[in-house]
């Protein structure tokens, strides 16, 4: 029993290692490809997004993939806690039962969409930490994020231009993103957990392997469903994603690294007056792939998910095997 319980930790401290330190280059690499309208080269593949990562690792050392880790913590942690807090202030749900009705789904999504938007102005903290390049940015302190962030709603604080869009301007778009990748998330990790349940009772184990399938089967349906679950919500909304980050980085005087060449700097000087203008935008001048930039970090992220969740399984199995 002791051993389940180490494996379970273990197994679920690997896959959190995974997606939040582990793949942070690659959540860095893909925004900077999303607000840079400038970039020729798309990096739809993971092989083009891996040699960019090289380039800037090379020219800027390893912090400059790893920068901003600390502020999406911190968003993580805002956004858990005012959803709490609203859940437990108000009648809204923050979990569905079993008997669920449309007006607890209401609450419940309205919940989400509350909390993203009180989340808003330190996501857009976040956001900058994580494209500004390294090589003109400041040593950030921790709380930076949660500073800025309220500066941004009094108004106050680092500097920004006039075509910097208000947060009103930016509510629809954060919100929708946020609760269409709760709802696309949530049915996709329900149905992959059915149909993995479904398969492991047709599949008995034998006697001698029954400890360590039992340890298996007991946790990994829930990461294979949790990984694909992300996957499918990245993936369906990355265009939204692409829109929704380029609106929040406008006249904030960001500035990013060059993605086609791996050095130099860029500025973000976009003009866009709202939501369905960054689309058309986009869609005139960069074409339809436009939405899709930097999607190869995408790939290369979830490769990383699979390559630590299979050689997790595979510790495990051997390690429960030997024991047993």
């Amino acid at each position: 029993e002791q051993l389940n319980r180490f494996a379970g930790f273990g197994i679920g401290l690997a896959s959190l290692f995974t997606e939040n330190v582990l793949a942070h280059p690659c959540i860095v690499l893909r925004r900077q490809c999303q607000v840079n309208y400038h970039a020729r080269n798309y990096h739809l593949t993971p092989f083009t997004i891996v040699n960019i990562m090289y380039c800037i690792n090379k020219t800027q050392g390893p912090r400059a993939l790893w920068k901003g880790m600390g502020s999406t913590f911190i968003v993580q942690g805002i956004t858990l806690g005012t959803e709490g807090i609203i859940s437990e202030f108000t009648p809204l749900p923050r979990e569905l039962s079993h008997k669920w009705n449309l007006k607890q789904i209401g609450g419940h999504l309205l919940l989400k969409g509350l909390t993203h938007v009180i989340a808003m102005p330190f996501y857009s903290a976040s956001l900058i930490e994580t494209v500004q390049s390294e090589i003109i940015r400041d040593n950030p302190g921790i709380l930076d994020c949660v500073k800025e962030g309220i500066g941004r709603v009094v108004g106050m604080g680092v500097p920004h231009s006039k075509r910097l869009l208000p947060l009103m301007v930016l509510t629809f778009p954060t919100a929708l993103h946020g609760v269409l990748h709760y709802v696309i998330s949530s049915i996709v990790q329900k149905i992959v957990l059915f149909v993995l349940k479904r398969d492991n009772t047709h599949n008995l184990p034998t006697e001698s392997s029954t400890s360590v399938q039992s340890m298996l089967d007991a946790y990994f349906p829930e990461l294979i469903a949790s990984f694909a679950a992300s996957l499918c919500a990245d993936v369906m909304l990355y265009p939204l994603e692409t829109v929704s980050h380029r609106l929040h980085i406008q006249g904030t005087r960001t500035i990013i690294d060059n993605t086609d060449l791996g050095y130099e700097v860029l500025p973000i000087n976009t003009q866009y007056e709202g939501m369905k203008d960054c689309i058309n935008t986009i869609k005139r001048e960069e074409g339809m792939l436009g939405f899709y930039k930097g999607f190869g970090a995408v790939i290369v992220q979830y490769t990383l998910h699979v390559a630590v969740l299979q050689l997790t399984k595979i510790i495990y199995s051997t390690l429960l095997q030997n024991v047993s």
